[in-house]
């Protein structure tokens, strides 16, 4: 595989995950974990999500879109009914939280719960499929898999870091509400389009 190819993969992989909701996922893990933490759970999920995808290969594309699809919907509009449901934490009950969080909160904890939620929405996500679809035309699963791995890698960085950037400027309530909101689109975008 050329540079080129290589790069085009990293690219296309990167800008496919971007706006999907585990960037958003992680940035709402940000408010309440160590960005360190995340990004090395995430990285984890995501690189077992792509050797799964390369191992597969077209296997992956054969399962019924129409099934796939019910499945995210209902996914993305249980996340927003979620984030907008969950009560907010006055100042004194976050404080008390952040404290009782300090000493029973683990960084093994928190990668596991990084790796966890990355594992299971990237689970037959739109980047799984294209890297299984890449395996099969370019047949060099190791250069897709390294380019795919490298390129979420770097979304789960930015949405890891990103996120604790964020919620020094917009207030974490505002974040929430923007993750639900989007959530609820793409649930409702998944429903219609069916």
């Amino acid at each position: 595989m050329s540079v080129g190819a290589f790069l085009g993969i990293f690219a296309l992989m990167f800008l496919i995950e971007l706006p999907d909701k585990t960037m958003i996922a992680m940035i709402v893990m940000s408010t309440r974990a160590r960005p360190s933490s995340i990004v090395t759970g995430a990285s984890i999920g995501f690189v077992v999500q792509m050797g799964v995808a390369v191992l597969a290969g077209g296997l992956l594309t054969l399962l019924p879109s129409h099934l796939k699809d019910v499945v995210v919907a209902l996914l993305f509009l249980g996340g927003a009914g979620f984030l907008l449901l969950s009560r907010e934490e006055t100042a004194e009950e976050k404080g008390e939280h952040d404290a009782q969080s300090e000493q029973t909160s683990t960084r093994l904890k928190e990668m596991a719960t990084a790796f966890s939620v990355i594992f299971i929405s990237e689970f037959g996500d739109f980047s799984q499929i294209q890297a299984a679809n890449f395996t099969v035309k370019t047949h060099q699963p190791l250069e897709v898999f390294l380019a795919a791995s490298l390129a979420l890698i770097s979304v789960s960085f930015l949405g890891a870091y990103g996120g604790q950037f964020l919620q020094r400027v917009v207030p974490i309530k505002w974040i929430r509400r923007g993750a639900a909101l989007v959530f609820g689109v793409l649930g409702i975008y998944t429903l219609v389009r069916l």
